[in-house]
């Protein structure tokens, strides 16, 4: 690990990192009991692998889990012509589930591979390396590993960070470390950031040369939707008003139930959605809400009330059924929000709770345009829902003036693409 001032720090890194195997692999045994590694795959997270690499130029793209997966789909898509094979790696069992589904519909599962990253152990990392052989590499926002980055530059691998990301408290973390942060950092040809903000820590921290080109998630894809299921939901509920809370977390269930009651005497055939941000709680929300659920192939009531839609990969489909959305994880502290473009992009009103700190980007930008309606309590929520289902002029207004703020990067997966494929050699 040669150029950096703190060489202690990263030879204690590494350290851990070849001490660290017999735990690690302990510990990714317990994980996959429970369901949060996939038992069969286990060898991939130590850089075991038996899928012979494809032969030509091979790209290797990695991003942490379903949030930065769903970012790169754009970026995967503009990619298609380029005469490459892409290896996708991630760290999550969701974001495994979720490529599964996305990639043969993006027409990508003859072009990307998608594998689970190895753990940051040297030797894992090499013999990732070994067998792959890519001939250029990118990271997506803040995906910093010391022994991946220090094997990448062994062998003068090209590196781009892709929507780079320094939240407060990683700076402050990085800032106690300067001159391995200035090493690793070191280690991108390119470091694209999401916004100045993210750009001038990343200046703080000795990386001169960064570029900020808007963040990567304005510019993703819509949700996807099964078509047959959108048609059939669409007519059965013709002419309802449909509201929805989506990626609700414990204890803002009970909230929308009061919401619900609320609404009902101005909407009496009112259906409130719940879609929870796990659906595994389904049965227990459906018992404490008296409700039916998705789950269990219930149909929506026929009369006002309540529908669990406690299902995975539906949200697409919530989201254009939906007139309203109200976008949890943000009524009660702390919070920190969900994605609040995937109703903009889809022409869903979008109100939501003041607490959103982990999407302030995508806030801003629709607090800019007007496009969002934030509420700090129970009844503020049914006045604003309320309000949206009843006066159609105003819905649409706030609908446009979000579609048009989330389009506006339209471009720039084309514009990563094109710089990831100049780092590659000549075909």
């Amino acid at each position: 690990m040669r150029s950096c001032n703190s060489p202690w720090l990263a030879r204690a890194w590494a350290a851990f990192g070849a001490a660290a195997p017999p735990l690690l692999r302990w510990n990714l045994r317990r994980r996959s009991i429970r369901g949060k590694e996939i038992d069969a795959r286990l060898p991939e997270r130590w850089g075991q692998d038996s899928t012979p690499r494809p032969a030509g130029r091979l790209l290797w793209l990695h991003a942490a889990s379903v949030g930065e997966a769903m970012s790169l789909l754009t970026v995967l898509s503009a990619l298609a012509q380029a005469r490459v094979t892409i290896l996708l790696t991630t760290g999550t069992v969701t974001s495994a589930a979720l490529l599964q589904r996305r990639l043969p519909d993006l027409g990508l599962s003859d072009r990307v591979l998608h594998r689970f990253v190895p753990l940051d152990v040297p030797a894992w990392v090499e013999r990732f390396l070994d067998h792959w052989q890519p001939d250029a590499v990118g990271f997506v926002e803040s995906e910093l590993w010391p022994n991946l980055l220090a094997a990448c530059r062994a062998r003068a691998l090209p590196a781009m960070l892709i929507n780079a990301r320094m939240s407060a408290g990683s700076f402050a973390l990085w800032q106690r470390a300067p001159g391995f942060a200035r090493w690793v950092l070191g280690s991108f040809a390119l470091i694209l950031a999401r916004s100045d903000e993210d750009a001038e820590r990343l200046r703080a921290l000795g990386v001169a040369d960064v570029s900020v080109h808007g963040d990567l998630k304005f510019a993703a894809e819509p949700l996807p939707v099964d078509d047959a299921e959108w048609a059939a939901l669409r007519h059965g509920l013709a002419g309802r008003p449909v509201w929805l809370a989506a990626s609700t977390h414990p204890g803002e269930e009970t909230e929308i139930a009061a919401a619900h009651r609320a609404m009902v005497a101005a909407h009496p055939r009112l259906l409130t959605i719940i879609a929870p941000r796990h659906p595994e709680r389904g049965p227990a929300l459906a018992d404490a809400l008296a409700a039916p659920r998705r789950g269990a192939s219930e149909p929506p009531p026929d009369t006002a009330g309540l529908w669990i839609a406690d299902t995975l990969g539906e949200l697409g489909l919530w989201y254009r059924l939906a007139q309203v959305a109200f976008v949890g994880r943000s009524l009660i502290a702390p919070g920190g929000g969900q994605n609040p473009l995937e109703p903009a992009r889809l022409g869903c009103a979008v109100v939501t709770g003041p607490y959103t700190g982990n999407f302030t980007d995508a806030m801003t930008l629709l607090r800019a345009e007007k496009a969002v309606l934030e509420v700090t309590s129970t009844a503020e929520l049914a006045a604003s829902a309320s309000l949206l289902l009843s006066d159609a002029a105003a819905r649409r207004q706030q609908t446009e003036r979000a579609y048009d703020a989330v389009h506006r990067h339209a471009d720039l997966p084309g514009r990563i693409a094109d710089m990831l494929l100049g780092l590659l050699p000549r075909a």
